[in-house]
């Protein structure tokens, strides 16, 4: 049993979007007995998630397509075990480690890239955002209304380069910090994404590709960004 039959395995249980007990438990049997390296339990999981993004670009049936996928992770985080390597990084400010973490993700990003963050006002994070775009990277930017018109906003700058924004215009605010990468890399934390943060502020991000969590995160940012408008410039 090989990665490529696993992948077909995958591919035909996909087909309604749904992972059932029959094929949960002929998953789960396949990988205990094939014998995959973190190599292919990586390419399982890479070629899971661009079956899904597939998926949400073409039809937007995003909510069933993330729970058949947020199951298959759950068998391959399985078959990795426990010992298996979670990455896992955190930086702090004042300083420039929390911006040259997303930046460095930014630039490692080769399919998808959703933001999610309360506003965007620095400079070195706003030109790498752009950068990323200008790559043929899919960016999303969901935010907040509360700061759009604030000196040194770059939301309307993103919108104009072609960037997709949603926006919380209600009442409330959307206060997340985080964003992923390819679907497989989360970073979040209390980090706000302006300049005054890195130099003055106390704040954390962490990094990691624990599928629990980027599948959370990755549900979480298509249900707001199915339910916000699309931002308007």
């Amino acid at each position: 049993m090989t990665k490529f039959d696993i992948q077909t395995l995958l591919i035909e249980s996909f087909e309604d979007y749904k992972l059932d007990n029959t094929e949960r438990r002929a998953l789960a049997d396949k990988l205990a007995t094939a014998e995959l390296k973190a190599d292919d339990l990586s390419y399982l999981r890479n070629q899971s998630f661009s079956l899904v993004q597939q998926i949400i670009r073409e039809s937007g049936d995003a909510l069933q397509a993330l729970k058949w996928l947020e199951q298959v992770i759950k068998q391959l985080d399985k078959a990795r075990g426990s010992d298996g390597e979670v990455l896992a990084e955190s930086w702090f400010s004042p300083g420039n480690s929390c911006v040259n973490g997303i930046r460095h993700q930014l630039k490692r990003a080769v399919k998808s890239v959703d933001i999610c963050v309360f506003t965007i006002a620095d400079d070195d994070l706003t030109e790498a955002i752009l950068a990323t775009h200008k790559r043929g990277v899919k960016v999303r930017i969901i935010t907040d209304n509360d700061k759009i018109n604030d000196v040194g906003s770059d939301i309307d700058y993103l919108a104009r380069q072609g960037i997709e924004i949603k926006l919380d215009n209600t009442s409330y605010h959307m206060h997340h910090k985080f964003a992923l990468f390819d679907g497989e890399r989360l970073i979040n934390g209390s980090f706000n994404w302006t300049r005054s943060a890195s130099k003055y502020n106390s704040e954390d991000i962490t990094l990691t590709d624990d599928g629990r969590h980027v599948q959370a995160f990755s549900r979480h940012f298509e249900q707001l960004w199915h339910y916000f408008p699309n931002y308007s410039h």
